[in-house]
């Protein structure tokens, strides 16, 4: 199992953000999280990076504990938050080349050629000669995506990653996070039930901290409906 999240608990003064969350998942998979605002999506998620301390229980991907993993256990996730973290007044190919050296990515030929790459595969080809600032919300968006993915992680980690983007992007985004998904692991947020259907195998809901669903995508679509079942958990 490439990633286990065993009985963790993290806590905000007197209010638990998680409570005992247990969560298997192998490589290969293409995992929704969905939840109301404030159920600990984003904790998880920050926990499972190693970005946040957990105040009882572990994370392991690979076996080892993500807080010994150090820089070349983040080299082997990528992150993009739901607020996208940008240096506006950089240029496109000189902020992904930038990423691509924090990476460790050596050689002047072989970063650019990465990059170049990169840009391809997310789209943002017609605008990598612009500034970020320059550049609208969707295609901020890609920016984001792309920094996430440059270095091939074999743990990717997106927050409402379709934020922003209109329908003629939605089905390129979609479908470049499905083939990701395919040899490596993809956990997701979002609120947009069509982005599960589209693009998820495996479904886990959270409300209050606590693991409520966690089933296959097929089966809860058997069951009565991914919005019927979140609109219970919701309620």
């Amino acid at each position: 199992m490439l990633l286990e999240v065993h009985n963790v608990t993290k806590t905000y003064g007197p209010q638990k953000a998680l409570d005992n969350v247990s969560v298997s998942v192998p490589k290969g998979q293409v995992v929704g999280l969905l939840g109301p605002n404030g159920a600990g999506k984003s904790t998880l998620m920050r926990c499972i990076l190693g970005y946040l301390p957990t105040d009882g229980g572990a994370v392991t991907f690979d076996g080892q504990d993500v807080r010994d993993g150090g820089d070349g256990m983040k080299r082997r996730m990528g992150y993009l938050p739901e607020h996208n973290p940008l240096y506006p007044e950089m240029y496109v190919r000189e902020f992904l080349d930038f990423i691509a050296g924090l990476h460790g990515i050596k050689g002047r030929t072989a970063r650019d050629a990465k990059v170049e790459a990169t840009i391809e595969r997310v789209g943002l080809a017609p605008e990598a000669h612009k500034t970020i600032s320059a550049l609208s919300k969707g295609y901020r968006q890609r920016v984001g995506l792309a920094q996430a993915i440059l270095h091939d992680p074999e743990l990717l980690i997106l927050d409402e990653p379709t934020s922003g983007l209109d329908p003629l992007q939605l089905k390129d985004i979609r479908t470049l996070i499905k083939s990701f998904g395919e040899e490596r692991t993809v956990i997701l947020s979002t609120h947009i039930m069509q982005e599960v259907e589209a693009m998820c195998d495996r479904v886990i809901m959270i409300k209050q901290g606590r693991i409520v669903t966690d089933a296959p995508l097929e089966d809860i679509l058997a069951q009565g409906g991914l919005e019927e079942t979140f609109n219970t958990l919701a309620g």
